[in-house]
């Protein structure tokens, strides 16, 4: 074919090519059999057989529709989707508190009500329906059942000698994790200035950042370190092969152990480029089914109030929280001073 007449015939195709649609879901993008996930770290199994392996590998057989799966910290995965706004490559994130909040405040998340969303606490999910929680989940720490007798009980055991260089949590501000120590130093210290003069002091024993909380439980078990933190869903499900980790709650000056809700929340993309998968996979995620394997398959809690799981991991989760007082953040006070406070636990532990 000549130039001329071949140049043509490629504009007129062009034209002819519908334009993609700037909030995804009608799109042939979003026609395309495929859907991106940004995740916090926790539900995908080291061998293939946690939570998440189990609903994507149901959901692509039901729908065709397969699933690709990024991993990282709650902050990362964030500002990652920050980067790429004026360009999503994800369509769901999901991510732990208060990142959600972030990502929502950031103009990150549509509004989207997940089909089964009514039987999610109004308490628990965005009020303007841009994120909801899929699998319920509680802050811990961790530690090694061979090499100590029995776990600390107090922050101030931490400073005890006998835990330098095996000691270690994830980074505040990049894992949510991380972010969770942060937070509960502060509720059982009685403040920030408080929290932050403990802290400085651990970081004696600390043996330093990491970006990722999943990779500090091995360690753990190997008995390269003796305590770590963690969150009692992820820290459950890797406690089955890993059979030296032992999951524990420091308590405040009260004496009684306590923790916070730190639920993995999910959000549709804004701007999705594969938003009407996207929403299925929410709605499929949230489903009775896939609920009710949250504790069976996962290690969590399930996020429907309308759950009521009796399988072993269940009950072993129930006794593991008994007698362990559980607090309400001030998440709106969190969100909007998070960058600050991070920045001040940088400037006291010279991280």
């Amino acid at each position: 074919m000549p130039r001329n007449r071949l140049a043509l015939a490629t504009a007129l195709a062009v034209l002819a090519t519908p334009a993609l649609s700037a909030c995804g879901g009608s799109s042939s993008a979003s026609d395309a059999k495929v859907v991106t996930v940004y995740s916090a770290d926790g539900l995908k199994g080291e061998n293939g057989d946690g939570w998440y392996d189990k609903v994507f590998a149901d959901f692509t057989r039901q729908t065709g529709i397969k699933v690709k799966y990024v991993e990282g910290g709650s902050g990362e995965m964030v500002q990652r989707a920050v980067r790429e706004k004026s360009n999503p490559q994800a369509d769901v994130l999901v991510t732990l508190p208060p990142f959600i909040q972030e990502a929502d405040a950031k103009g990150l998340l549509q509004k989207y009500e997940v089909k089964d969303a009514g039987q999610v606490s109004g308490a628990d999910k965005a009020t303007d329906g841009t994120w909801i929680p899929v699998v319920n989940n509680y802050f811990g720490f961790v530690y090694n059942k061979k090499e100590l007798k029995q776990a600390p009980k107090t922050w101030d055991e931490l400073l005890d000698a006998q835990y330098k260089n095996k000691l270690q949590y994830s980074t505040p501000g990049v894992a949510g994790d991380g972010t969770a120590v942060l937070i509960k130093a502060v509720h059982d210290f009685g403040g920030k200035d408080a929290a932050l003069a403990y802290l400085k002091k651990l970081q004696a024993n600390n043996v330093g950042p990491s970006a990722s909380t999943g990779k500090l439980a091995p360690k753990v078990d190997k008995g390269e370190l003796l305590v770590a933190n963690g969150d009692v869903q992820m820290n459950y499900a890797q406690s089955r092969t890993m059979p030296n980790l032992g999951i524990w709650f420091p308590a405040g000056k009260d004496g009684k152990p306590s923790t916070f809700a730190l639920p993995y929340a999910a959000g549709l993309v804004t701007k999705a480029p594969h938003g009407a998968n996207g929403r299925k996979l929410l709605d499929f995620m949230l489903a009775r089914k896939q609920q009710q394997e949250v504790s069976s398959i996962g290690g969590g809690f399930s996020a429907r109030q309308d759950v009521k799981a009796t399988d072993t991991n269940a009950i072993a989760l129930t006794r593991l929280m008994d007698g362990v007082d559980v607090f309400e953040p001030d998440w709106t006070d969190i969100n909007t001073n998070l960058t600050s406070y991070v920045e001040d636990w940088k400037s006291a532990t010279g991280s």
